[in-house]
């Protein structure tokens, strides 16, 4: 673009300035042909006059001497007229007869000739007398408008074209110091484009470069992440077999249980009659009223946390599969809402909650992200301390490389240093057991992190609060979302 108006201006200054230059040249070319009709007009003139004076006194004096400017003068009136005649009238055109002016000098001439001839032949008063006629004086006078005529109309043409020519000039100025303001400014604007160009390849090339040096580092982190990984799996697995195969066990306990007292319930009631012993009758009814009751409720029990144990795993698996939906959000407006939604167990414990946002409207998916802040939430209420009210305080701020973290401060009973890292593991819990829950909330919120490109970590003293933090991405949108 500034190439082409660059160009633009160019050739608007060469176009100007040609014209300009063919205007100035034309002015020229009329002011000259003025000037040279002028000076021919004068120079006839001038030469008329002296002619006719020396006319003049040749008859008052009847000295020779005067006659020498006329012989001189006389013989070039013509070519004089032929040039005035070729100049003047291709400028004035019909304005004047030039032919009338000729025939008026002509019998001028003619007049003075015969007067200064009869002088000579000594007829002085004859000549004296056709002077007095005033024949010639009116050929003259006709000379004398004609000649005023022409010098008038050559003073306005000149006037005329030196005021055009000034504003030619004028003209011509403005347009050199436009354009070269145009030029200065197109020049100026490709120099910053050039600029700007270059630092942002030195830029890129300066992060190639950094990229390239990284590489390695790079490399050894995203190995130890999938080392982490293999081992959260493989943790997981262990998790999920151990703590199936509790309730799977205790199962298959109670089934062994159960059959023994169905022998014993069958020895009785299979028996011939009169032939139970009354030790078999008070052991089936043991069985029937203690035995068999307790090994069914263990059973039912060992099938609904078995039950319970594969629906957590089943919605986690669910929520790692959830498609995300990266929309724009206000994130002091959400954690406002969320915080709303448990503002009444907060005050009924005399408790407080602060709000400290310093982050612009990130893209997200908002359901993962509100259920990460509602699960945070819901333990610091539940696992607050008994001895004082309860503190919260919600902080986001902006990190380096687009990213921000949020983090959810408590003064609650606190996590020991040895369960910091145990509480994300699915169905483990620290601390007394004394709140009902399967223990899969921050294993769920640590799936939702993660699954956001991002992490969360916890920082607790045990009996003085906790503040776990989670670090994600401004825009889900830049983040490459494993499907793993």
């Amino acid at each position: 673009m500034f190439l082409l108006i660059g160009l633009v201006a160019l050739l608007a200054i060469v176009g100007a300035t040609f014209w300009l230059a063919q205007r100035s040249e034309g002015i020229s070319d009329t002011l000259t042909q003025w000037r040279i009709a002028r000076a021919a007009t004068v120079n006839l003139r001038n030469s008329l006059q002296l002619v006719e004076t020396s006319q003049r006194g040749f008859l008052l004096t009847d000295d020779a001497q005067y006659l020498e400017p006329y012989e001189r003068e006389v013989g070039r009136i013509a070519p004089l007229y032929g040039r005035l005649a070729a100049t003047v009238q291709p400028l004035l055109g019909d304005r004047v007869d030039v032919s009338r002016f000729e025939t008026a000098i002509t019998a001028k001439l003619e007049e003075m000739a015969r007067t200064i001839e009869l002088a000579r032949t000594g007829r002085k008063d004859e000549a004296i007398a056709l002077v007095r006629t005033n024949e010639g004086k009116e050929l003259m006078d006709e000379a004398q408008a004609f000649f005023a005529q022409t010098i008038e109309a050559a003073d306005a043409q000149s006037l005329q074209g030196l005021t055009t020519q000034a504003s030619n000039f004028s003209a011509l100025r403005i347009v050199t110091l436009v354009g070269g303001a145009v030029i200065l400014l197109v020049v100026g604007g490709s120099v910053w484009t050039a600029l700007v160009y270059t630092r942002e390849i030195m830029q890129a090339r300066g992060e190639v470069e950094a990229l390239n040096v990284g590489l390695e580092s790079r490399i050894q982190e995203r190995t130890q992440d999938l080392l982490r990984a293999n081992e959260e799996v493989q943790r997981f697995a262990y998790i999920v077999t151990h703590d199936l195969r509790a309730p799977l066990v205790n199962i298959m306990g109670f089934t062994a249980e159960l059959d023994t007292t169905m022998k014993t319930i069958q020895n009785y009631v299979l028996a011939e009659p009169g032939k139970a012993s009354e030790n078999d009758a008070k052991e089936a009814k043991l069985a029937a009223q203690e035995d068999l009751p307790e090994a069914i409720g263990f059973i039912r029990s060992s099938t609904k946390k078995m039950d319970g144990l594969i629906n957590a795993i089943l919605k986690i698996s669910r929520e790692g599969r959830r498609p995300l939906k990266p929309e724009p959000i206000d994130v002091k407006s959400m954690l406002e809402n969320t915080l709303a939604s448990i503002q009444h167990q907060i005050i009924e414990d005399d408790g407080e909650a602060t709000l400290d946002v310093a982050v612009p409207r990130i893209v997200s998916d908002r359901m993962s992200l509100e259920q990460i802040v509602g699960n945070l939430l819901d333990n610091a209420v539940k696992y607050s301390a008994k001895d004082r009210p309860l503190r919260l305080r919600l902080k986001a701020e902006r990190k380096p490389g687009n990213r921000f973290t949020l983090s959810v401060e408590d003064n609650g009973r606190g996590i020991a240093e040895q369960d910091h890292e145990r509480v994300f593991d699915l169905f483990r819990r620290a601390g007394t057991q004394d709140k009902a829950g399967e223990g899969i909330g921050l294993a769920h919120v640590r799936t939702l992190t993660r699954s956001l490109g991002g992490d969360i970590s916890v920082t607790s003293e045990f009996g003085r609060g906790s503040t776990f933090t989670v670090e994600l991405p401004l825009d889900l949108r830049t983040v490459v979302r494993s499907e793993v």
